[in-house]
């Protein structure tokens, strides 16, 4: 049978059962004694303690005092390496709260020298622990020595970071890289441990690289203009041109996220760190492979991959396109946006107009799938043949139609009517509708034909020259007035001028628009297809007649009164004649009495 210790071997132990003091000195002695053995301690002071256990809720501190404290796990959430034994800094709140307990704080021990570490790790730029807290806009919080540090999300690794979540609630190696005392605000970083690091690894793959050399890497990053490649330490990019012979509109549609690939080194830089990787290099160019029967002349099909104003590139084969000119596109000679004809995505056939292997050019064309329409045009078109046709463009000397694809005229203003005198094709008809033509004229050369639409009725002219005979009278409404005199509306849908000094009323006031009015004809130009109306020419024409007819009844009268002035006096002369026959006579008698005859 062993031997029980039982510490000292002449110590009595009935007498200390009993309660009697066995040490000879006094109770106020022994709690003085005591005392010495403990820390002297004062409340709101930052001591050293020793973790003497560990439970999933509490820490209990020894502090060498009277009693240990019990400190919530969660202030020491940021060690999750912590164990029993384990020095600890600790503020104490209180030595004896109102259950006689000791209260203490490790969190905000922490907190009072918080500002202090962190100052003498930035100027030590000493590497320090934190725990990531939480995820905020833009990174991560990190507790570092009991303060809230920011952590950006482009210094959190080397490598883009996917899924920000799963860095929260681990315990990571930082470096102070900004404080701003004035705000309180401390920024950190991890990527900067690991850059120089990384810096040494980098310098020695590239020491070893060659143009040419095939490498395996990782898919490590996607953009809209590339691919980054991790080489094992070292990142080169794929540009999205390198990626395939064909056209790549995103880059996901060739590689995907952490893929393993074989990729060649096109071009690198030793001081910038640059490597160029291409992937469509590992493969025969198309054009390579291209059918040698392929020429000009051709009918290909292909995909419409990219879509311009001037023209559409098709995709005959992965890697080798062709051109399509807008000119191309239709025989039509206004050339219209190729997004008229095709889409992207379309599929279409093409003849091959040009073919060049060494310069891997190709162009192409759709309208020579259809035949030209103008090299039978005076047979399908013969002048005089009437047509129906589409209105595409006004000028102010005409309008631009189309009858069919390529085959355009111009129809005049002045063939648009016999009788209206037409100021704008506007007034006429709109852009879009159909409109009735007469071949008049066909300039194969250019390309154009001179079409007419009055010319589909015959000419009104030719009767109005009978109805607005010079001198003739006709009721008119004024429709419109201008600086020269007005515009006037007469019947069977013909218009008339009058200037001004013919618009005068016969009391001396001028003709108004809208007025309606007796217009005699002045004037009649059947070619000009001009009619000149004067309404003052009306009662100036019936006084003048008035007046001639006064003047010539005044003529007349002194007409009968002259010649009755010049009958009287022949009487009279006839008279006195007798009477002075008749005297002499009678003389001569006297004188014979006298003689005594």
């Amino acid at each position: 049978m062993s031997e029980i210790l039982t510490g000292t071997p002449d110590f009595n132990w009935e007498s200390y059962e009993n309660g009697e003091n066995i040490s000879g000195l006094s109770h106020e002695q022994l709690e003085q004694a005591y005392d010495k053995t403990l820390n002297k301690v004062s409340s709101r002071e930052v001591v050293n303690g020793t973790v003497i256990g560990i439970n999933k809720r509490e820490v209990i501190v020894d502090i060498n005092y009277k009693q240990d404290a019990i400190i919530p796990v969660s202030e020491f959430r940021y060690n999750p390496d912590l164990k029993i034994g384990d020095q600890v800094e600790v503020y104490i709140e209180n030595l004896e709260d109102k259950k006689g307990q000791l209260n203490l704080s490790h969190k905000k021990a922490r907190a009072s020298r918080s500002w202090e570490l962190v100052n003498k790790a930035m100027e030590e730029q000493a590497v320090v622990r934190g725990y990531i807290k939480c995820r905020t806009k833009g990174g991560m919080i990190v507790d570092v020595f009991g303060i809230e540090a920011f952590l950006p999300g482009s210094q959190i690794d080397v490598k883009p970071i996917r899924d920000y979540d799963a860095y929260v609630g681990q315990t990571e190696d930082f470096k102070i890289v900004k404080i701003n005392q004035e705000f309180k605000n401390v920024v950190v970083s991890h990527k900067a441990l690991i850059e120089a690091e990384l810096e040494e690894q980098k310098k020695k793959i590239i020491s070893t690289l060659e143009k040419g050399q095939v490498l395996e890497g990782t898919v490590k990053n996607i953009t809209s203009y590339g691919v980054f490649i991790d080489l094992g330490g070292v990142d080169g990019l794929i540009h999205i041109t390198d990626l395939s012979w064909g056209r790549v509109n995103d880059p996901t549609e060739v590689v995907a996220l952490d893929q393993k690939i074989n990729v060649v080194i096109l071009d690198f830089d030793d001081e910038k760190k640059r490597i160029a990787l291409g992937l469509k290099q590992l493969t025969p160019h198309p054009w390579d492979a291209i059918d040698a029967d392929l020429k000009v002349g051709d009918v290909v099909k292909g995909k419409v991959v990219v879509m311009a104003d001037y023209g559409a590139f098709i995709e005959i084969a992965p890697g080798v396109e062709g051109l399509i000119h807008v000119s191309e596109m239709s025989w039509n000679q206004h050339l219209r946006s190729a997004q008229d004809f095709m889409k992207v995505g379309e599929e279409v056939e093409a003849v091959i107009l040009t073919l060049d292997r060494d310069e891997r050019k190709m162009s192409l064309g759709i309208k020579q799938l259809k035949e030209d329409p103008w090299t039978n045009i005076e047979e399908k078109y013969p002048i005089g043949s009437k047509h129906t046709a589409k209105v595409r463009n006004f000028t102010n000397f005409g309008i631009f139609v189309e009858i069919e694809e390529g085959v355009d005229g111009l129809i005049h203003i002045s063939d648009l009517s016999w009788t209206k005198k037409v100021k704008h094709p506007s007034e006429f008809t709109q852009i879009g509708e159909a409109i009735d033509v007469q071949v008049l004229e066909i300039d194969k050369e250019n390309r154009r034909l001179s079409l007419g639409h009055k010319q589909l009725e015959e000419n009104p002219w030719d009767v109005f020259e009978t109805v607005f005979t010079v001198g003739s009278i006709h009721e008119g409404v004024i429709t419109e007035l201008i600086d020269k005199g007005a515009v006037v509306s007469l019947p069977y849908g013909v218009e008339g001028f009058a200037t001004p000094k013919h618009l005068v009323k016969e009391d001396g006031s001028q003709a108004a628009a809208d007025e309606k009015l007796q217009f005699k004809v002045i004037e009649f130009n059947k070619e000009a297809k001009r009619i000149i109306l004067s309404h003052s020419r009306i009662f100036e024409d019936a006084a003048k007649e008035e007046e001639k007819a006064e003047k010539k009844a005044a003529a007349a009268a002194r007409k009968s009164k002259k010649a009755a002035e010049e009958q009287t006096p022949a009487i009279q002369n006839q008279a006195a004649s007798t009477t002075l026959g008749d005297i002499d006579a009678l003389a001569a008698l006297k004188s014979k009495l006298e003689a005594g005859e």
